[in-house]
């Protein structure tokens, strides 16, 4: 039996946490809805000076204490909407392109319905720590009005001792902007900043494109050892059309400028993909699932480009004979690659276990658990969805796992687990039958 410790904290929901997002025109229109706007923008226009003064007033009187430099926000929407408005030709005043732009913006409550599905990665800052100490970095999938997922972000410091602190947020959320397309670039390629100043524990990504539109889903972020020997942060997740599904990346140096690429390729066509954290044998490497119940190994010369792999893993065991599925990066251990699996058993319970997979071939699997590592149990079955555990991304710490998850698509808890009890519990003998 493996035994967890679980931290105390637990993420919940929370509706206080809100940001500025565009409204009407958030998806290019045109058409009737375009001349609706378009007239919006002329009534606006031919309010005189007092009015414009008084309304833009009450507008900052009642949001300006909820938002980093709203004014500045009010100020960049209205030059987005100015060409497509046909407002170019007239010279306005401050407080009328201030009102203007308010008018397109709507406050938004990204984790108002829930948060869930964690990955964890190494903070890029790991200065000023004490002995057995990381600065870690949370991605966490929020879940808005209308069931949008979006990316959001949170710091902490985990120790050796496990014991877990995360930083405070920040009175005020921001949402990454789009910045200027490069010509060197593919169209569907698309480039983020971090507004200035801004706390990355406030940054929140958003949908951009219309193959995104209903949401950024299950964020699996790791640290990847480029061939210089930098580091690299990609992230696989799951673009939502409302309709469709797209894997894609998101890559990043910095943190504070990001890219969104689809991921060409027949198996980008489904989600739940993986990124080995460093390239094995010249190539990167992927674990996902391509048939909607078993596990693939698959391998590119280009980390957006993905074709069929080759079958790894199928369900073996009770808890997992609907389907497998990973939870995350595989994690790099003198042992092997240690990968998190979730599996579905009856009456549709989610599970976490643990695959080894050999360092130098990962295609051939060492051992895995014949028994789940985490359940659904007790507070932990109860929510959105029930009788769910999941986890898109677990990280080392020490001798430990440090593994954070989602419960029910609703919250998110914490828990650490010794490495040797992980690999004690793994069927061994019966390495053949995968």
């Amino acid at each position: 039996m493996v035994h967890l410790v679980h931290d105390e904290l637990r993420l919940h929901a929370d509706p206080t946490r809100v940001v500025v997002r565009p409204f009407h025109l958030a998806w290019q229109a045109s058409g009737p809805d375009l001349e609706r706007v378009k007239r919006l923008a002329r009534e606006i226009v031919a309010l005189d000076t007092r009015t414009v003064r008084a309304e833009l007033g009450v507008v900052l009187r009642d949001f300006a204490d909820r938002h980093w430099q709203i004014e500045k926000v009010f100020e960049d929407r209205f030059k987005q909407i100015e060409p497509k408005l046909g407002l170019e030709a007239l010279t306005l005043k401050h407080e009328m392109r201030l009102l203007i732009g308010a008018y397109f913006c709507h406050e938004y409550s990204y984790a108002a319905a829930a948060v869930m599905n964690p990955s964890v990665v190494r903070h890029p800052d790991q200065t000023g720590l004490g002995e057995g100490c990381i600065r870690i970095l949370l991605s966490l999938r929020a879940v808005g009005e209308g069931h949008i997922s979006t990316i959001a972000f949170r710091e902490g410091i985990v120790t050796g001792d496990r014991e877990l602190t995360l930083m405070p947020q920040p009175a005020f959320a921001t949402a990454a902007m789009p910045g200027q397309h490069r010509e060197d670039k593919p169209d569907d390629v698309v480039s983020l900043y971090r507004q200035k100043d801004s706390s990355l524990s406030g940054t929140v990504i958003f949908p951009i494109t219309e193959a995104q539109r209903n949401g950024l889903e299950d964020l699996r972020l790791l640290e990847f050892e480029r061939d210089s020997g930098k580091s690299e942060w990609i992230g696989t997740y799951t673009a939502y059309s409302g309709r469709d599904i797209q894997s894609e990346l998101l890559r990043t140096r910095d943190f504070k400028d990001f890219t969104l690429t689809p991921i060409k390729g027949k198996a980008g066509r489904n989600k739940g993909m993986a990124l080995f954290p460093r390239k094995i044998d010249g190539q990167f490497c992927m674990i996902g699932r391509q048939d909607g119940k078993n596990l693939y190994l698959l391998r590119s010369d280009a980390v957006d480009q993905w074709e069929d792999g080759e079958l790894l893993l199928e369900p073996r065991f009770p808890w997992e004979l609907i389907q497998i599925g990973n939870c995350g990066a595989p994690i790099e251990l003198d042992e092997g690659w240690l990968v998190l699996t979730h599996g579905v058993g009856a009456m549709r319970k989610y599970s976490i276990g643990a695959v080894l997979l050999d360092k130098a071939d990962p295609s051939k699997v060492i051992g895995r658990t014949a028994n789940p590592i985490l359940s659904a149990a007790d507070e932990d079955r109860e929510g959105y969805v029930p009788n769910v555990v999941y986890t898109c991304g677990a990280i080392r710490v020490g001798d430990d796992i440090f593994l954070p998850y989602g419960v029910a698509d609703s919250s998110v808890c914490f828990a650490f687990v010794a490495i040797t009890e992980i690999l004690a519990a793994m069927d061994y003998p019966a390495r053949a039958a995968q």
